[in-house]
């Protein structure tokens, strides 16, 4: 007999909160998560205004207060989405269950590290909630077939990413031997960073072979770093070909906060949960 996922009711406040902070398909929910996004965009332009120094020497104080407002506006965000969870922990450690942590630990760190509070700018990735506010749907459903099509190519990438760099060391190892230190190749590691550069077309042009030799293992280099750069992309598009397009909804999980289920589904294909609070 197959055990059910263990629920916990969240009761009707919990309910109503999980509503308003995890949903964006309702008036509240949406509502509130616009008001995010704008504390999102507005705290991370005052961190980067308060990295220009004339700006800190003249608003710094307003800059700093406004800082510390709106981290604990956030704390309590980030506390609120504990509670209104069945399933705390999964939160906590989801995607942006780390990314909400992220956003707040730095101001209080600063404390401690001076400085530390400009890694604050790690908010913007808390912006990835637009997709559920504006309900583009279809734009989130082309990105579940992406990230999809990239888990099915993980290991060909990874064979494909273990080849580039045999053929880096290789390669940078010839050079080593080739040129030498007296035309900057001072050794093997340094050597296989030229290579990387080289065979990525970067070519930051602070380390370049002198010798005729050198140079003609050079442009072999650089033209089998154009036939490599392809290769990820037709590994990816391969799989995105094969995959089919899956119509999924914004509907959030009451337990664990996971999103992207099937537009059909009753149930969370992550912890198994009753999507639907009456089913709780």
């Amino acid at each position: 007999m197959d055990r059910q996922p263990e629920t916990t009711p969240l009761g009707p406040w919990r309910e109503r909160l999980h509503e308003i902070i995890f949903e964006a398909d309702t008036p509240a929910g949406k509502t509130f998560d616009l008001i995010l996004i704008v504390c999102i965009l507005a705290s991370v332009v005052a961190v980067m205004l308060e990295s220009v120094a004339p700006i800190r020497q003249q608003y710094g104080r307003y800059l700093y207060a406004a800082e510390w407002g709106f981290t604990i506006v956030f704390t309590i965000e980030y506390v609120l989405r504990l509670i209104c969870i069945g399933r705390p922990v999964k939160y906590a450690t989801s995607f942006f269950g780390v990314v909400d942590l992220l956003a707040v630990i730095p101001t209080y760190l600063d404390l401690l590290v001076p400085g530390s509070r400009f890694l604050l700018v790690i908010r913007i990735l808390r912006l990835l909630r637009i997709f559920r506010v504006l309900k583009l749907v279809q734009y989130v459903a082309d990105a579940n077939t992406l990230l999809l099509a990239v888990r099915a190519s993980r290991r060909k990438i990874t064979i494909f990413l273990f080849a580039v760099v045999t053929i880096s060391v290789i390669m940078g190892s010839i050079m080593y031997v080739i040129e030498g230190g007296a035309h900057g190749f001072t050794s093997i590691p340094l050597s296989v960073y030229w290579a990387i550069v080289t065979m990525t077309t970067v070519g930051y042009g602070d380390l370049s072979p002198a010798t005729s030799l050198g140079q003609t293992v050079a442009a072999a280099l650089m033209i089998l770093g154009y036939s490599i750069i392809a290769v990820p992309t037709g590994i990816v598009s391969a799989e995105m070909a094969r995959s089919r397009y899956t119509r999924i909804t914004t509907q959030s999980c009451p337990q664990c906060s996971a999103e992207g289920h099937d537009a059909d589904a009753s149930h969370c294909k992550h912890c198994g949960s009753p999507l639907s609070a009456d089913n709780l």
